[in-house]
């Protein structure tokens, strides 16, 4: 899919990973319950920000990052029955280091 989808600029396209769809005392949770992802894998990076100058600043984020990021963030999108997230950088939290 990332070959299909280029962010500019400072965005980038996150894929949402799942949510554990049992509790931790052994309840299975609704999909009505269950709460937005906040965490997911990048899969495609913009070029980066267009400083006043010209520069391109570079990102802080690659391909594979597996990120954390704002919980109201970004745009989602659903592309071949795939749901994604476009965000700015300015709307990743974190990201987990390997």
């Amino acid at each position: 899919m990332a070959d299909r989808l280029k962010p500019l600029a400072d965005r980038v396209v996150v894929k949402p990973l799942e949510r554990e769809k049992v509790s931790k005392g052994g309840v299975v949770l609704p999909d009505t319950v269950k709460e937005k992802p906040q965490e997911g894998e990048v899969i495609a990076v913009g070029a980066g920000k267009l400083t006043d100058e010209g520069k391109r600043m570079p990102m802080d984020v690659k391909v594979g990052d597996i990120v954390i990021y704002a919980k109201y963030g970004g745009t989602e999108i659903k592309i071949n029955g795939e749901e994604l997230v476009i965000l700015r950088e300015s709307d990743i939290l974190a990201k987990k280091i390997k």
